[in-house]
């Protein structure tokens, strides 16, 4: 075990026993009693350390950093514009059902309606994919 790992990990036990006998020597008992009871405690987190396994706590660290890494690799500009791309096109069509909606209904004023949203809708979409190209070429 490097000195590194060892002395955060002395640390980190110094802070929890002495947090587990501040604990244990505030409370409201005889002396003895208090004594006893942070022998038990110290025994206990004593037990306690021993069973821990550094390799694995490694590990484990080592394997969450890397889906790290790849879910930020799926945030690269590429992948973003990509999505919106599609996501534009998803959107033109539920805006062009909405026209539709409305003209099947035979209600002008909605069929008015939702032309408009269909338009901003497209506006709004080409907006977007304007400036995450522009973006990118950055």
């Amino acid at each position: 075990m490097s000195k590194e790992k060892k002395s955060g990990l002395g640390k980190f036990l110094a802070g929890a026993a002495i947090g587990a006998g501040l604990g244990i020597l505030f409370a409201p008992k005889k002396g003895s009693e208090t004594r006893a009871e942070l022998k038990a405690k110290i025994d206990e987190l004593v037990k306690q350390i021993k069973k821990i396994d550094l390799e694995e706590v490694k590990e484990e660290f080592e394997v969450k950093l890397e889906n790290l890494k790849a879910e930020l690799a799926d945030l690269d500009k590429e992948k973003v514009l990509e999505i919106a791309k599609k996501k534009a096109v998803e959107l033109k069509e539920k805006a062009q059902d909405l026209v539709q909606l409305a003209v099947e209904k035979g209600t002008p004023i909605l069929k008015d309606m939702a032309e408009e949203v269909r338009l901003k809708t497209i506006d709004v979409t080409k907006d977007v994919l304007k400036k995450l190209e522009n973006a990118e070429k950055k």
